[in-house]
């Protein structure tokens, strides 16, 4: 998801569609649509870098992709990155690409997919 002023801030964090496990993914979805809105709420532009964990993403080339696209004022590592123990190799990842692609870029941590931009605007504004 874009919004329309110059990206600032990517938000890193898991693809609800691709989690498996029989669990419903629209709420999550919804609740980062939400976050992401209040980006452009505020006049912050910010994009998405959704990781599936059904096997099918290079996280390498996405992430780092997504990371080399813009300079980044800040780079926010979503709640199901950090709160799963099974995915504390795919978070070491992450931030690893993180310093090595944006290195100037602040970290930030959201509370919930919903709480997403004041965790970034704890250190853009």
């Amino acid at each position: 998801m874009d919004t329309t002023a110059s990206p600032r801030v990517l938000v890193i964090g898991l693809d609800p569609y691709r989690v498996p496990g029989p669990w419903d993914p629209e709420p999550v979805a919804k609740a980062i649509e939400a976050g992401m809105a209040k980006f452009a709420e505020h006049g912050v532009g910010a994009e998405t870098c959704l990781i599936g964990l059904d096997g099918s993403d290079d996280v390498e080339a996405l992430v780092g992709n997504a990371l080399r696209a813009h300079p980044w004022e800040c780079v926010t590592i979503g709640g199901g990155l950090r709160h799963s123990d099974d995915q504390v190799e795919l978070m070491e990842q992450v931030i690893n690409l993180v310093r090595r692609h944006a290195p100037d870029a602040a970290i930030a941590f959201n509370s919930t997919p919903t709480t997403t931009y004041e965790a970034a605007a704890r250190w853009i504004e």
